[in-house]
């Protein structure tokens, strides 16, 4: 598993670029439901989800922009975890 360290904290590189993908190209820069559901997905890959795979996503929440929708998906689904 790759990691990559921002302001000192360690995080997956993978969730990063999923999420670093979904928000830049075409479309409006924001995560969508099907794009949380991709993230959440990713993260449970392995027997369960780390405590890296936690920051990774709580970063992904403070730092990126959602739809509506998906801030409510990416909300429940996290308080889940």
């Amino acid at each position: 598993m790759a990691y990559e360290t921002i302001d000192g904290q360690k995080y997956e590189k993978e969730l990063l670029d999923l999420a670093r993908k979904h928000t830049t190209g075409r479309g409006e820069g924001k995560l969508s439901k099907d794009e949380v559901a991709d993230l959440f997905e990713s993260a449970q890959d392995g027997p369960g989800v780390t405590d890296t795979e936690k920051a990774t996503l709580a970063y992904i929440r403070k730092n990126f922009e959602f739809t509506d929708a998906a801030a409510k998906d990416f909300d429940a689904a996290f308080s889940k975890l």
